[in-house]
């Protein structure tokens, strides 16, 4: 799978990734101690919608696009949709925030956030956006192999946290590659929240994945979260896309059910649109 993010920015997976993304984080800001976020594979943190790579794909029309007229949304989509909305004029859709720019507006005074990007365009590009994000100075940008961060960086002096791996699924053996960051970061950090988004062409190469993390040692607590967005006939094709929570907070398994509910048939492309909010 070719995914530079830049041609799939604010799409049905995005939809779904950062809505959830926003729940967790918004659960650790409950608790006054301070927390650590690593994303592993960051992106450049922000994506015009109106440039070149966007437009050859047109996929934000068929993922936030979908959310912005609606006024019956669930109270965390609709934080969601503000937070994009803040970065454009009324009425009009042009940027789109990235997982890094998410994890930014969540934090405090005393938190941090680690963002790797290995690609060197893109790195430098992020390093570039996070000038401008919320609490500039509290991030760190590691143009770096996020998988060696979990090694390096886990675990971290605040005890909480989130580690969100969103891999860009190029390699035949990317699964196989976060099974092994899982059992590194889980041996590393045991009480730490993990989030991992995949796509999902062949849900059975999903349960497959599944079943692999949920045996890792040390992992009691495994939800998944996944969405198909039309039958998955064809597996060449992305049919849907999936998050899988180590910890998850209990606020998002409270919640996730309503939310998947509700975006579901807003995004579905075909016939034979479902989701599951699971505890595995």
């Amino acid at each position: 799978m070719n995914y530079r993010h830049s041609y799939h920015a604010g799409n049905f997976a995005d939809v779904v990734k950062h809505v959830l993304q926003c729940v967790a984080l918004d659960y650790l800001q409950q608790k006054d101690k301070p927390f650590f976020l690593l994303d592993t594979h960051a992106g450049v943190g922000m994506y015009d919608l109106l440039g070149e790579q966007a437009q050859k794909t047109l996929e934000a029309e068929h993922g936030v696009a979908r959310l912005l007229g609606r006024d019956d949304l669930p109270a965390a989509v609709q934080r969601y949709v503000n937070m994009v909305r803040s970065h454009n004029p009324a009425n009009e859709l042009r940027w789109y925030p990235g997982s890094p720019w998410f994890s930014a507006s969540h934090l405090r005074a005393n938190d941090q956030l680690t963002l790797c990007e290995l690609h060197p365009q893109d790195a430098q590009e992020l390093g570039e956006n996070v000038r401008e994000f919320p609490a500039a100075r509290q991030i760190k940008v590691q143009a770096s192999n996020g998988y060696g961060a979990i090694k390096a960086l886990l675990p971290p002096p605040q005890k909480r946290g989130m580690v969100l791996i969103d891999p860009p699924f190029e390699q035949r053996d990317e699964f196989e590659q976060v099974v092994r960051a899982l059992r590194e970061g889980v041996k590393r950090w045991a009480n730490g929240i993990y989030a991992v988004w995949y796509p999902i062409k062949d849900p059975l190469t999903v349960g497959d994945f599944h079943q692999k993390v949920k045996a890792i040692a040390g992992v009691d607590k495994l939800f998944a979260v996944d969405i198909l967005i039309r039958q998955a006939q064809d597996t060449s094709k992305l049919n849907g896309c999936g998050m899988l929570f180590i910890n998850p907070p209990f606020g998002l398994t409270q919640q996730a059910d309503a939310i998947m509910a509700y975006l579901t048939p807003i995004l579905a492309q075909d016939r034979g649109a479902e989701y599951q909010a699971i505890w595995l």
